[in-house]
């Protein structure tokens, strides 16, 4: 059996997911789940300048994982972190096509520093100060179970905190035919070697019997959300924290592999 880590606080924004008190309401069944278009916030902490340049995966990144956080206690400044997407700013990457198709294909620097797969985990570092180390995932659509064996590992390996931010954002036409991402989703767990004050549950992953069938949400439009969106297979275990149920959270990871995540409530 592997051992446990904790989770102290969750962030969550996607479509018609404000954040996690709201979700974790619809995750229970305490309220009908209604699909609507993810509202974005602002993102806070950075400069003006900075605060101008970010494009939806930033202000995602940065809104999931403020809540996760502040529901935490802790203080971001201190924190490790992993950011993982299956790509990156898809409205970003379409202006830089857009610009390198037209007669004069220069792309500006803005356009360029904010295309890497890292440009999150650079303005979280400047919007909170952080200096503690920071690693930016990519598996595809495995990308939310290999952030979270990545977070996992650095915890029990260091017994000091990580934040993980798993998000995706959309993909304006004619991207969106070769990668159909829909919306925005994003979501951010604090995890802990030890458990604390504010500690909601235990999670122990691994991975799971070859054959073994990914959980799927009992709501169908939730499980439309879950198949179309990367990020969004973190669901079944969402509903787990939401529920405080001990069970077990079968994951899509990297075909064939499946990631089992068991769950149990902390009294």
């Amino acid at each position: 059996m592997t051992a446990p880590v904790f989770i102290e606080g969750v962030g969550l924004l996607g479509p018609g997911l404000a954040d996690w008190q709201q979700g974790a309401e619809m995750l229970r069944g305490q309220a009908p789940y209604s699909h609507a278009a993810t509202a974005l916030p602002a993102p806070e902490g950075l400069p003006s300048a900075e605060r101008r340049r970010t494009g939806p995966a930033v202000k995602l990144a940065l809104a999931v994982g403020r809540q996760a956080i502040a529901a935490s206690g802790r203080d971001a400044a201190t924190l490790a972190t992993v950011f993982s997407a299956s790509g990156a700013d898809g409205h970003n990457y379409h202006a830089i096509c857009e610009s390198l198709a037209g007669e004069d294909p220069l792309i500006s620097p803005t356009r360029f520093h904010n295309s890497v797969h890292n440009a999150p985990a650079g303005y979280w570092s400047i919007a909170t100060g952080a200096m503690a180390p920071s690693n930016a995932m990519c598996a595809h659509d495995g990308s939310f179970a290999a952030g979270l064996l990545d977070a996992y590992s650095q915890v029990l390996a260091s017994g000091a905190p990580c934040v993980l931010i798993a998000y995706d954002t959309d993909y304006p036409a004619p991207l969106r035919s070769a990668r159909p991402i829909p919306d925005a989703f994003g979501l951010a767990l604090v995890l802990t070697a030890e458990p604390g004050a504010a500690t909601l549950a235990s999670l122990r992953p691994s991975l799971a019997i070859e054959g073994e069938a990914a959980t799927t949400m009992a709501d169908a439009a939730l499980e439309a959300l879950r198949a179309a969106i990367p990020a969004a297979r973190a669901l079944p275990l969402l509903r787990a924290l939401a529920c405080g149920d001990e069970t077990t959270a079968v994951l899509d990871y990297l075909d064939p592999l499946r990631l089992r995540v068991e769950v149990a409530p902390w009294r």
